[in-house]
């Protein structure tokens, strides 16, 4: 059996922690914050977890990552 391909794309994306779940950056930060309160963009930094169901979709692209 040949081995499975990576998304390239969900491994620039995501990080998988310890206990296996994905770590991704958060969205809405890219451009326009000026509409955006200054609460809002500093609640926005950093990195956030994923729900379970957006797990599942990110882990299929991920085969080794688990």
């Amino acid at each position: 059996m040949p081995k499975m391909k990576t998304k390239s794309s969900a491994k620039k994306r995501f990080k998988v922690t310890a206990t296996g779940r994905i770590k991704a950056g958060q969205a809405g930060k890219r451009h326009g914050m000026i509409k955006r309160s200054n609460k809002n963009i500093r609640n926005q930094r950093g990195t956030m977890i994923l729900a379970e169901g957006d797990e599942r979709l990110v882990k299929i692209h991920m085969p080794y990552a688990r």
